[in-house]
């Protein structure tokens, strides 16, 4: 893949837009409307086995989410549209011409905003792609999941 390919899918902190919830060209966005309409209209369905099967009773919750997922209205990180609130990223790697935090001379720095879960993968995520490339990080993450 094309430099400037991995450049839509990786964002500038080293997670992918693609296999995010709210990426509008994503997986999960694209997967979430397809069992939308594989679902079709199931409420009604769900409410008959939730006399015999309970888990059925959290369909309605279900559905809510699974319409929010399908709906995956962000164009990606590096286009301004970050679902983190207030990422701090964003700004910076502009500001600094970069295209990834670990070009950075200030990396590590305290400007992401990230929560301590996030921070630490953050870290690891940008020294794997100092030490392997982006290519390279793009090859070795392409099959894992985003969220772990």
């Amino acid at each position: 893949m094309e430099y400037e390919e991995i450049l839509n899918d990786i964002a500038p902190c080293g997670l992918s837009c693609r296999k995010c919830f709210a990426y509008n060209k994503g997986e999960i966005g694209r997967h979430s409307k397809e069992l939308q309409k594989l679902l079709g209209n199931f409420d009604v369905y769900a409410e008959r086995f939730s006399a015999f099967l309970p888990e059925f009773k959290n369909y309605p919750k279900f559905k809510e989410m699974l319409e929010y997922l399908a709906q995956a209205d962000c164009e990606g990180c590096r286009n301004g549209t970050c679902k983190w609130p207030d990422c701090g990223v964003t700004a910076c790697f502009q500001e600094k011409g970069v295209d990834f935090c670990f070009q950075c001379h200030e990396f590590p720095c305290e400007k992401t905003n990230f929560d301590p879960h996030l921070k630490k993968r953050w870290i690891q995520m940008n020294n794997r792609l100092k030490e392997i490339g982006v290519e390279g990080y793009y090859k070795e993450t392409k099959g894992q999941p985003r969220y772990r």
